[in-house]
């Protein structure tokens, strides 16, 4: 087991590592639920397809109709219970360590980049980029937005580490050939498949030095 990892870029992704949104994405889909008559469509349905893209989770479900109408429904309502949503415990105090560490912290989140910029709020500036999806860039478990954010910074690959806490998460990390750092603390509780994980975000403290 790798005891420690000398990286210059963390890339984290956003729902279930930084912040706990399980609560406002309940109230979100179950407005959905309750406009569109999806009876048998329950929130476990969709939160089990989560770290997609929206409109890629409504295809799995087999969702065809409505489909903009839909998502237009679930961000208004995800707006509406934004205070339902909280950063994890000790999450800002260890990114501004971070920071002062002169570790490059970046975003690669599924959400849309409207009510991520309003969950981190006056937390934006910790990271120096920030990417949302992106009509050219295909979304996880593709590569394309992490990648992305590596050429946006110039770093290497061996540089950069990815903290997820999906099955999702692991796969773009890995097809963008980058190290992978599962969060035990996140919505999946499966973590036998993942080589490195960390059980709390202060793990960071000793799981990764600068490199």
């Amino acid at each position: 087991m790798k005891n420690k990892f000398y990286k210059k870029v963390i890339i984290f992704d956003l729902d279930g590592v930084l912040i706990n949104s399980k609560k406002n994405m309940q109230h979100s889909w179950t407005s959905v639920q309750k406009k569109f008559g999806f009876k048998n469509i329950y929130f476990d349905d969709y939160f089990n397809k989560i770290g997609r893209p929206f409109y890629k989770i409504l295809e799995i479900l087999k969702i065809s109709k409505n489909k903009k109408n839909i998502k237009r429904t679930y961000d208004y309502n995800s707006i509406k219970f934004l205070k339902l949503i909280k950063f994890y415990p000790n999450v800002i105090k260890i990114l501004r360590e971070l920071k002062n560490k002169k570790f490059i912290l970046c975003i690669v989140t599924s959400k849309d980049k409207k009510r991520t910029n309003m969950i981190l709020n006056n937390y934006r500036d910790l990271f120096t980029i920030i990417q949302c999806p992106q009509n050219n860039l295909k979304g996880k478990p593709n590569p394309d937005q992490i990648i992305a954010v590596i050429k946006k910074i110039k770093a290497k690959k061996n540089e950069c580490i990815y903290i997820g806490d999906t099955y999702i998460d692991y796969l773009a990390s890995k097809r963008a050939k980058i190290d992978f750092l599962f969060a035990e603390w996140g919505y999946t509780k499966k973590i036998n498949k993942y080589l490195f994980t960390i059980k709390k975000i202060t793990d960071l403290r000793k799981k990764i030095s600068l490199g």
